[in-house]
């Protein structure tokens, strides 16, 4: 039988998902992003801002930010247990000051504020080196069919689990 793992162990596993078998994340946030924390319903990251990540003007460009707001409020789903994170239903992002520039930090939570047998809606927020709330976003995913007896709860494919922390 596969083993049971703890929220941050398995959020690992479903970041380790992503970068095996997604072409975005890997591509726009590779090692440059890392989760810092992990609890049932709640993730914490940050992303290390390098060039490709920025705008003409230099500062984090904001179809990073909401990729982030996509792959945060996946992970926050997969903090409930559930490897398959189901899929979009909706995305929004208000932006509301510059969060970095190449060589700085940004830091982001993402929390599962709800979720029940078909919706799940996330919430996303991110903060500059300055400690400035920069960016705020919501996701709501259709989860429908990502847990039960054949998908158990917090249970990862073993080649995603190994090393994991």
């Amino acid at each position: 039988m596969a083993t049971k793992l703890a929220p941050g162990p398995f959020v690992n596993a479903v970041w380790r998902s992503f970068l095996a078998d997604s072409g975005l994340e890997g591509r726009l946030l590779g090692d440059s992003f890392r989760i810092t924390h992990a609890t049932h319903g709640r993730v914490d990251f940050e992303l290390d801002i390098k060039k490709h990540h920025t705008n003409r003007l230099g500062t984090l460009h904001g179809g990073t930010i909401a990729s982030m707001v996509d792959l945060g409020g996946s992970l926050a789903v997969a903090s409930t247990g559930r490897f398959a994170t189901g899929v979009s239903t909706d995305l929004n992002v208000s932006y509301l000051s510059a969060s970095g520039t190449p060589g700085s930090k940004v830091t982001g939570t993402a929390t599962c504020e709800k979720i029940g047998k078909t919706l799940a809606y996330t919430l996303v927020q991110f903060w500059n080196e300055k400690g400035q709330l920069s960016a705020r976003g919501s996701h709501t995913k259709y989860v429908a069919g990502t847990i039960g007896p054949t998908k158990p709860e917090f249970v990862a494919p073993k080649e995603f689990t190994e090393g994991v922390e």
